[in-house]
């Protein structure tokens, strides 16, 4: 679940127990903080924090630091007295947090029903919390804080697994990128998990979980909790993973089946597309965001470019753009009553079909003090007008994927790109005054061969060369294979650590800035891309033992016999007519029909 855009409230009659938060600014208003009314019932807490937590009352008066540097973009909306009491988290530092698009958009949604009363939960920050929650949510887009979701359901006295929850326990969902992508090695953690973009999806979750309590409370008001399951996985892009079993051919052999474990569940969930006009944007700023004062509108959703690996083009699809007028320029004009940085988002914002309108929009002379990022330039969209733009605004370098130096490679991953358009990108970035040109990079892409990374080296040297002072820096990551992309049956590659070791040493000589990715941690997130939820288990035990790298290999060892070794899910190839994946019952935009034809066609090029 992209939040409301990707990819989760309060009475007039606060209890006495509660404080009521104030200060958070209304753009364009004084505004203020929600009073919240909470419900009755037992609440959940450990008496004291686990070692090196601060204490829970030293949370909450942060968080109450934090609401009041907050501007707020939207209207919240007092709760009902039975409104449904919601915790929603982020599995990490309020400043992280908050930076998130999909976490404000799903924040904002809960704050603006009446039968909704929200809290926030962060790993250094909370609201206080309600004395019972009805459902806790997460956003999920980074793989490793699992680790932190867990230690946030033990702080609040949940069960860790989903099997162990009674009925008065709070319903535990999660979305985002992670989760929508292959919510498999999680699955024992989460009750519902919302697969999809969220500004449909989530109206009809919360919808169906408010009708289908009142109808299944009786007398004690407090449904069976398999009956709620029940009902909330017949809406489109909920998943229930109790609902599902799952088959294996042994211990430690693949996946043979998934099949509904009852009448009346779906044999498949299908991820929700939206197909609005209307794109994201933020809802809230504050000078505390990772990107002080931001804020961010979403220009483009997905990408037209369908590289094979590309986990945000596939899942995402269809590419579609927001209009300027009537949508994205009142957008950003409400942005700019209350800051003057602007973040455009999307994979591909240059492909925006009216960019240059745009452009000259922002570049409006009265616009002149407004501080500009774009997440992702396409390299041939790249101009010595683009970049001379971009640096009046306050950017001093850019970001641009190239994959490969080798023209070989960028055809086996459909990048549609020639050499000398990337070294036109360097001298047009020059051009324009930028000072750093930041390229990004991969090895071992499926049927790459030694010669295509001489050939990447050749390519840094070519731009060095070309735009000599020009500060250029590759960045360099090994192929991880993604659910529901062409390349989810290959494997990560022997070679990719080698070959970013002599990537490292060949730049070295020519002082171009080199930065890879781990080599090690691009293997862990190749083993939670395309796990199973036999390493739900496993994730255990790695917490346990600090999540180092060493302790992914320690937990295998073990569970040995008991899951498949480390190499089934990181480095195995698997047959694409044959294999049952993980995810084979969640379905993204393409069949996999779909994306076995773009493999080979991929293939055709190796």
């Amino acid at each position: 679940m992209r939040g409301c855009a990707r990819g989760a409230c309060s009475a007039a009659q606060p209890r006495r127990s509660l404080v009521v938060v104030c200060g958070a600014k209304r753009a364009g208003g004084s505004g203020g903080g929600r009073q919240r009314q909470r419900g009755g019932g037992k609440q959940s807490r450990p008496d004291k924090p686990p070692p090196g937590q601060p204490a829970a009352r030293s949370k909450t008066l942060a968080m109450t630091e934090f609401k009041a540097d907050e501007i707020l973009m939207f209207d919240p909306v007092p709760a009902a007295r039975d409104a449904l009491q919601v915790l929603y988290a982020y599995p990490s530092e309020y400043t992280v947090g908050i930076t998130s698009l999909g976490y404000q958009l799903v924040w904002a949604f809960f704050e603006t029903r009446p039968d909704v009363a929200c809290t926030r939960l962060f790993t250094d920050a909370h609201d206080p919390l309600p004395r019972k929650t009805d459902l806790l949510g997460f956003s999920f887009a980074w793989e490793l804080d699992y680790k932190n979701i867990l230690g946030m359901l033990e702080q609040l006295g949940l069960p860790v697994l989903a099997a162990e929850r009674g009925d008065d326990d709070a319903l535990v969902f999660g979305g985002g990128p992670v989760l929508t992508a292959n919510p498999e090695p999680y699955a024992d953690f989460f009750d519902v998990v919302l697969l999809g973009d969220g500004e449909e999806l989530l109206a009809a979750f919360t919808e169906r979980l408010i009708e289908a309590k009142r109808q299944l409370g009786g007398a004690s008001g407090v449904p069976d909790r398999r009956q709620l399951l029940l009902a909330l996985a017949q809406v489109p892009g909920v998943y229930v993973p109790q609902l599902y079993n799952v088959e294996y051919e042994s211990p430690t052999g693949p996946v043979v089946a998934i099949r509904p474990a009852e009448g009346g569940v779906p044999e498949a969930v299908q991820k929700q597309t939206y197909r609005g006009n209307t794109l994201a944007s933020s809802t809230v700023v504050s000078r505390r965001m990772a990107w002080e004062n931001i804020y961010m509108a979403e220009v483009v959703r997905s990408c037209p470019e369908m590289c094979r690996f590309c986990l945000a083009s596939y899942l995402t699809l269809p590419f579609r753009p927001a209009p300027l007028e009537g949508s994205l320029i009142p957008t950003l004009e409400r942005g700019l009553a209350v800051t003057d940085r602007l973040g455009l988002l999307g994979a591909s914002v240059t492909q925006h079909p009216e960019f240059e309108s745009l452009l000259d929009w922002l570049m409006a002379p009265e616009r002149s003090h407004v501080r500009l990022s774009i997440a992702s330039v396409r390299t041939n969209t790249v101009t010595p007008q683009l970049a001379s733009a971009l640096s009046s605004r306050g950017t001093r370098s850019l970001t641009v994927a190239v994959e490969s130096g080798s023209e070989r490679v960028r055809a086996i991953v459909n990048k549609k790109l020639a050499t000398d358009e990337i070294v036109r990108c360097a001298e047009a970035a020059q051009e324009g005054g930028l000072e750093g040109l930041k390229l990004y990079g991969m090895v071992g892409v499926p049927g790459e061969e030694e010669a295509d990374v001489d050939a990447t080296i050749a390519l840094m040297q070519q731009l060095k060369k070309a735009a000599p002072k020009l500060r250029l820096t590759l960045g360099c990551s090994t192929f991880v294979p993604k659910a529901h992309t062409p390349f989810q049956w290959y494997g990560v590659s022997g070679e990719g650590e080698k070959r970013l070791k002599k990537l490292e040493k060949a730049l070295g000589k020519e002082g171009i800035e080199f930065r890879p990715e781990s080599y090690k941690w691009s293997c862990v997130q190749a083993l939670l891309s395309r796990g199973d939820r036999r390493l739900s288990r496993l994730l255990l035990l790695v917490r346990g033992y600090g999540d180092s790298l060493g302790s992914f290999r320690r937990a295998f060892k073990e569970l040995q016999g008991e899951v498949p070794p480390i190499e089934h899910y990181v480095s195995t190839h698997y047959d694409p007519e044959a294999t049952v994946l993980p995810w084979s019952h969640l379905h993204g935009p393409l069949p996999a029909a779909t994306l076995v034809k773009h493999l080979r066609e991929a293939q055709a090029h190796m």
